[in-house]
C-alpha cells in the first residue's frame, strides 16, 4: 500500500528533509510545495482541493485546476490527479464533471462519496481503473458504525467473490492504521502528519523530538509500518485484519 502524506508541511525546509523519496498529495487549493515536492518525493498525487474550499465557503475554481493538472502531469513523478467533484453535490453533478474532465483516464481518480448510489459506483468502476472513496452524508465520520456497514456494501460491489477489489482503491482522508488495515486499499492519504508536527503540547517526554522533520519521520514511520488487508473478508466495523500479507 502507498501511504500519501498531504502538503504544506512547515517550514519548508523540513518537508523537504522529511518528505525525501516518501509519498505525497498536493492540493489545488494550497500548491506551494508542489515543485519541491515533485524533485524529492518518490511520488506525488494532485487533490483538486475542493474538500478545502468547500469548508472555507470559497467558490472553486475548476478551469484552473484542469491547467494546473494538465501541467503537473507531464512531471514523471506525479502518478494522477483527483477529478473535480461537488462535496455537498448528488451523483448527477458528479458525474457531469467526470463526464467533462478531458485528461488520460489513466492518470485521473473520480471520487465515489459513500452517500452516493451503489450504481454510480459501478459506472465508475467501469469507465477508470482506479476509484477514491470519499466519506459523506451520513457516513462522514470514517471508523463510525455505520461508516463500516457502509463500506461493508461497497466492498461487496467492488470486490468479487474472494474479496479482491476489481479496481484499484484509494481512500481518503483514510491514512489512519485502524481504518486502512482492515480494507484492500492500494493507497491512502491524510493531512495528520502536517497538522500535528507543530503542536508542541502533543510533544512530551525526556526523548521529544524538538525538530519537526523528525517529528514527522516519527509519525510517518508509525503510521508507513501497517499495511492494507489483502482481500475483503465480508466483516466490517473493525473485525477485518491483514493477517494475509503473506500468504
Amino acid at each position: 500500500m502507498i501511504h500519501y502524506h498531504g502538503l504544506p508541511m512547515t517550514p519548508a525546509i523540513d518537508m523537504v528533509k522529511a518528505m525525501r523519496s516518501r509519498h505525497a498529495m498536493v492540493s489545488f487549493e494550497d500548491y506551494r510545495q508542489i515543485e519541491d515536492a515533485a524533485e524529492v518525493c518518490q511520488s506525488v498525487v494532485l487533490d483538486n482541493g475542493a474538500f478545502s474550499a468547500w469548508r472555507a465557503g470559497k467558490r472553486y475554481d475548476f478551469s484552473g485546476y484542469r491547467i494546473w493538472a494538465a501541467h503537473w502531469l507531464k512531471h514523471p513523478a506525479v502518478e494522477w490527479a483527483i477529478i473535480p467533484d461537488v462535496i455537498d453535490g448528488d451523483h448527477e453533478q458528479n458525474a457531469e464533471l467526470v463526464r467533462q474532465w478531458d485528461l488520460n483516464p489513466a492518470m485521473s481518480v473520480p471520487v465515489y462519496h459513500l452517500h452516493e448510489p451503489l450504481s454510480y459506483l459501478q459506472w465508475l468502476m467501469a469507465e477508470f481503473p482506479r476509484i477514491a472513496l470519499g466519506s459523506s452524508g451520513q457516513y462522514a465520520d470514517p471508523g463510525a458504525r455505520a461508516w463500516w456497514d457502509r463500506m461493508a456494501e461497497i466492498m461487496g460491489v467492488v470486490c468479487d467473490e474472494e474479496g479482491h477489489p476489481k479496481v484499484k482503491l484509494h481512500g481518503l482522508r483514510m491514512l489512519d492504521p485502524v481504518l486502512f488495515s482492515h480494507l484492500p486499499l492500494t493507497s491512502a492519504d491524510s493531512c495528520n502528519v502536517a497538522r500535528n508536527i507543530g503542536i508542541d503540547g502533543a510533544w512530551k517526554g525526556t526523548y521529544t523530538p524538538r525538530s519537526k522533520w523528525v517529528r514527522a519521520l516519527v509519525m510517518m514511520d508509525r503510521i508507513e509500518h501497517h499495511a492494507s488487508a489483502r482481500r475483503w473478508n465480508g466483516e466490517g466495523a473493525g473485525v477485518q485484519q491483514n493477517m494475509e500479507l503473506l500468504g
